[in-house]
């Protein structure tokens, strides 16, 4: 690469390493901060779109990863808020419930990329990362299509209490069927 060109692309991205976490899984936040302070950014998280809005309010960070759903509203108001404080920040959105109306309108606001969970954390930093609007390579070993469906139903069950007659309700599915998918292994 010559050096103009890493000179710019130096430009783009914030020296800074701020990064604020936006999400109310609990276990996934503490896994998903861990993972990135590890690979060298210092993390602030919020569990809701107030404690997030408020994180943006006193020190805007370099960078955000926000769940599209929170208990309490929008993801995207969390972007929104950031953008204005701070333009040059790059914010992804992550979700368990991709649509394309919901990516484009991420994307309007000012988010470079538009992830769903389960999502690794090194897709994360990659998209964080990521220079004009280019895609993240797909990985060697993606999740399989059953694998995806397990893991979200697996998410699901959680949030229901682990009450497989509500599971399977919210999920549109015999209860049996449920029973017999949470009694096998998780497919790989």
């Amino acid at each position: 690469m010559s050096d103009a060109v890493s000179a710019s692309v130096r430009e783009k991205i914030p020296s800074e390493r701020s990064l604020l976490i936006v999400e109310d899984d609990k276990s996934f936040l503490q896994r998903l901060a861990k993972a990135l302070e590890q690979r060298g950014f210092d993390v602030t998280i919020a569990e809701s779109v107030a404690d997030g809005l408020l994180q943006v309010e006193q020190v805007a960070p370099a960078f955000a990863v926000v769940d599209m759903r929170l208990v309490d509203g929008n993801g995207l108001d969390v972007i929104s808020a950031l953008k204005r404080r701070r333009p040059e920040a790059r914010a992804i959105i992550l979700t368990g419930y991709g649509n394309i109306a919901t990516a484009v309108n991420a994307v309007k606001i000012g988010a470079v990329d538009y992830l769903a969970k389960p999502v690794d954390a090194d897709d994360v930093v990659a998209a964080l990362l990521a220079l004009d609007n280019k895609k993240i390579e797909p990985p060697e070993n993606p999740m399989s299509a059953d694998r995806v469906r397990w893991e979200h139903i697996q998410r699901i069950y959680e949030l229901c209490g682990r009450n497989v007659s509500e599971t399977a309700r919210r999920l549109n599915m015999h209860r049996r069927t449920l029973q017999r998918i949470l009694a096998k292994r998780a497919p790989r």
